[in-house]
């Protein structure tokens, strides 16, 4: 279960407005941290609490297949995505660091407390009393996202260390 503030952002934010390409080459998950969102909302990762929910609109993540972006809202401390739809590409790429997405046009405004099953496909809005019902995560994917990513899941199912790359443990 994820609870935390709602961020609102609108359609077609991309990765770029998520962590622009100049911060591309950073390896300090911090750093990253930091950066998050400074092309649409500069200084969102200083407010951001821990589990709180981003919510997008249509085609979020669009652009590049930049897996840095899902990182830098990971480390931020976003607990979940939740947007009318993804571009295809980020979706995966949140999976596979550990981020839950979930496709929902559920309402909510700035600040509402949300609470989320990402195995259930409930999105509940603890602030107006609503609850929304959505597709959930399929198993594979909860068990990608609940093994803190792809490659932190495929270590644990081939039971041998992987090469990890830089900023994983």
């Amino acid at each position: 279960m994820i609870e935390g503030a709602a961020w609102i952002l609108g359609d077609n934010v991309s990765t770029d407005e998520i962590l622009p390409g100049r911060y591309m080459g950073l390896t300090d998950l911090a750093a990253l941290a930091r950066h998050a969102l400074e092309g649409i909302a500069p200084g969102l990762p200083a407010r951001i609490a821990p589990g709180d929910v981003l919510v997008g609109g249509r085609n979020f993540g669009t652009g590049s297949s930049r897996e840095q972006a899902p990182v830098a809202l990971r480390e931020a401390g976003f607990g979940a995505i939740v947007a009318v739809s993804f571009a295809r590409i980020f979706f995966r790429n949140c999976l596979n660091v550990g981020l839950p997405v979930l496709w929902s046009a559920a309402e909510a405004r700035e600040g509402d407390r949300l609470q989320i099953d990402p195995g259930s496909g409930t999105i509940r809005n603890m602030t107006r009393g609503t609850e929304h019902v959505v597709a959930p995560l399929p198993a594979f994917a909860q068990a990608i996202v609940a093994g803190g990513g792809l490659m932190p899941y495929a270590r644990g199912r081939l039971g041998r260390t992987l090469v990890p790359r830089a900023g994983e443990s």
